[in-house]
């Protein structure tokens, strides 16, 4: 590909504007937009998320639409979210936390305050509200139309077609046709979700939006240019937002005149469809196509966010990644078919269902989080689970409490499984990963993925099973991804994906040797062995601090193995457990606990780390880090009672770091939880507090 390639951004709305404004700015200046120009939107922008990038991506968008020249592209008016319960009032108590965490200026406020903020509230329904300040409208047609004319001035071109097809030979994109004619592009990003014939995971909704008759409490509060004076309002109860637009509202999803009593005689004088963006997730979509080279998609994105996503977007196409972690957005966090829903099931699912489980979803695969008989005697076949929270919790406890004091098994057949063969797999996993794999078959090795500035991709289990043959776990469908990408062209290397036909059991406890006395118990081996007459790959590592195996089969066996293993006395256990587990042994999750952001000197996992050894990626920025150079570090706490992520942390009543996962330590008897803090709050023992829900949690670093 040239130095600066040729990129053709379909859509040429606000999204599609601001990448070619960023790409250009970066120096990649052959550029066309092609798509329709018009951009309506009520234009809300809140920043606080649960989610760190999204907020950040808002972040952006408010810094640079503030600054672009003309009319005012946005407008700080702040917003208003406001309680009517308390439960609602809890959440926005949980949100304040979250602004705390990101750093968003944000206030809880009284029902006078909130009255105060927005005199067209009702105070004596309203229970409180959380108050931003620098949240706003935004205009996202002159924002559109600044960044078009940036963008036009330092090269880019804006074609105002219809896309008609996609070019592609060879598995690479090589144009885009349009009625007027034929773009030739070595990259093409998609920005309007409109024209593909590729699987996209798409979830729009739509809601309606009224814009009333002037009303007279707003007469002469605004003009035509300013539009706005009062905080954007939401009520997430009703799904209710209000917006000023000069002497009218707009309102969106409902009309709730009980809490704005001036709706109560407005006129609406017209009524539009709203169309928003979605996922099975609730995030946008950002990548590479894995089935088209140079085809890249930027979907489901919100206006408040179009800035911060095209900023990351153009840095990872011209640095070759972004800054920020995207594991969130990322288009591979996605599995084929589509959905929030589990359509998967392992081999073990109706034995399971006999035991009372209760089932989540991950990577659409039912998974279960706990059981109702952790002895493993079934219900029956119509008995349910106990509902109760502290029934709830004393299941839980009694599976952690199995896992320590005996043995039990947990499903792990949702967690992504490949086969990688050929006579290039060593020098390609060694490329890939941290630590040296070069040792004898029949060894197993944790080690990690890096990107090229050194920061944590994520964590690998790797099996060596022959000289040319290995098995290799991960957390996350990103992790393959990012290993296809990079295979080398020469065929010297095969990569399959094992996790639709195979299914996989961690059986751990003191008593586990009991079970499977002819297995190895030497750490980190890996047999193919059998138990009785199932073949299985059995890996001798554990998630939760107590020895066992992860024994792998074929999905043809997954029900035999569960029932030997059951027939041998083994008790089970749910992930709500096994996060239980986990958080009191000390073992950290890659895209919860650290990131692309953090290295594996701050995230505590530089022991996968074998400089020595030769190349790897990331190696070289890498160099001259160590645990003792860090600035801040992911810190294991204890806390007075269970806290959450995304919980603020205060040392000295100041805000330092962020929870990043939290849970209670069922057999150690505490609350724990896992925090990014600057390294000198994070020596052991440190006093420190915890934001949740408004209190402060008192706690200390373990």
């Amino acid at each position: 590909m040239a130095a600066r390639p040729r990129v053709v951004v379909v859509g040429a709305r606000l999204l599609g504007c601001a990448l070619a404004d960023e790409l250009t700015e970066r120096g990649w200046t052959d550029v066309t937009v092609i798509g329709d120009a018009a951009d309506d939107h009520p234009g809300l922008v809140f920043r606080t998320h649960a989610d760190r990038t999204l907020t950040a991506f808002a972040k952006y968008t408010v810094e640079k639409y503030s600054g672009l020249d003309g009319q005012w592209c946005f407008n700080p008016v702040g917003s208003l979210e406001v309680a009517t319960s308390p439960k609602r009032l809890d959440d926005l108590k949980q949100r304040h936390g979250w602004a705390t965490s990101w750093g968003v200026r944000g206030y809880l406020r009284t029902p006078q305050e909130c009255a105060d903020l927005h005199p067209l509230l009702d105070e004596a329904r309203v229970l409180g509200g959380f108050h931003v300040p620098g949240d706003g409208l935004l205009h996202a047609g002159r924002a559109a139309e600044a960044q078009a004319r940036r963008a036009k001035g330092r090269g880019a071109r804006f074609a105002a077609e219809e896309v008609t097809a996609i070019e592609r030979s060879g598995g690479r994109v090589t144009g885009v046709v349009t009625a007027a004619g034929r773009f030739r592009a070595d990259i093409v990003v998609s920005c309007d979700g409109r024209l593909m014939d590729l699987d996209v995971p798409r979830m729009p909704s739509t809601h309606e939006y009224a814009l009333t008759a002037p009303l007279p409490e707003l007469a002469g509060h605004n003009d035509e240019h300013v539009q706005a004076g009062h905080p954007v309002l939401r009520h997430l109860d009703t799904g209710m937002y209000v917006r000023e637009h000069v002497d009218r509202l707009g309102v969106g999803v409902t009309l709730a005149a009980d809490l704005l009593p001036a709706l109560r005689d407005a006129v609406v004088e017209t009524t539009t469809t709203v169309a928003l963006p979605g996922t099975p997730d609730g995030r946008p979509l950002l990548g590479e196509h894995p089935a088209l080279d140079g085809f890249w998609v930027a979907e489901a994105v919100r206006p408040e966010h179009s800035a911060g996503v095209a900023r990351e977007l153009a840095r990872w196409l011209v640095d070759g990644q972004p800054s920020l972690a995207l594991h969130g957005c990322d288009l591979a966090r996605f599995a084929a078919p589509f959905t929030a829903e589990p359509v998967r099931a392992s081999p073990f699912h109706e034995r399971q269902i006999a035991l009372g489980a209760h089932f989540g979803s991950a990577a659409g695969w039912a998974r279960p989080e706990r059981y109702c008989d952790n002895r493993g005697f079934a219900p029956g076949p119509g008995a349910s689970p106990p509902e109760p929270p502290k029934a709830v919790l004393a299941q839980i406890a009694a599976e952690a409490a199995v896992t320590r004091e005996r043995v039990a098994m947990f499903d792990l057949t949702s967690e992504p499984r490949l086969a990688v063969t050929g006579p290039g797999a060593l020098p390609f996993l060694q490329a890939m990963t941290t630590s040296d794999l070069a040792k004898a078959p029949g060894t197993a090795t944790s080690t990690l993925l890096l990107g090229e500035d050194g920061g944590v991709r994520g964590c690998l289990t790797v099996a060596r099973l022959g000289d040319d043959r290995f098995h290799v776990g991960a957390g996350r469908r990103l992790d393959f991804d990012w290993l296809r990408r990079h295979l080398p062209r020469d065929g010297t290397v095969q990569i399959h994906e094992t996790t639709p036909g195979t299914c996989c059991l961690g059986l751990w406890g003191p008593l586990a040797h009991e079970v499977l006395p002819g297995l190895s118990t030497a750490d980190l081996s890996a047999e193919e062995t059998s138990i009785g007459d199932v073949p299985v790959v059995a890996l001798r590592l554990s998630t939760v601090g107590e020895p066992g195996w992860e024994l792998h089969t074929t999905a043809d066996f997954g029900r035999r193995l569960w029932d030997t293993l059951r027939d041998r006395g083994v008790g089970v256990a749910g992930h709500q457990a096994l996060t239980s587990l986990r958080l009191e042994a000390g073992v950290r999750t890659p895209g919860v606990d650290f990131t692309t952001e953090h290295d594996p000197y701050e995230a505590g996992l530089g022991s996968a780390v074998r400089l020595d050894k030769g190349y790897f990626l990331g190696r070289d920025a890498l160099a001259g880090r160590s645990a003792a150079t860090v600035s801040r570090r992911l810190s294991r706490l204890t806390t007075g009672s269970v806290v959450e992520s995304g919980d603020p942390v205060y040392v000295d009543g100041r805000p330092a770091g962020y929870v990043t996962s939290a849970g209670y330590g069922h057999t150690a008897g505490k609350a724990v939880a896992y925090a990014w803090l600057p390294v000198e709050y994070g020596r052991s023992g440190t006093p420190l507090q915890v934001g949740h829900f408004g209190t402060r949690v008192p706690g200390r670093v373990a």
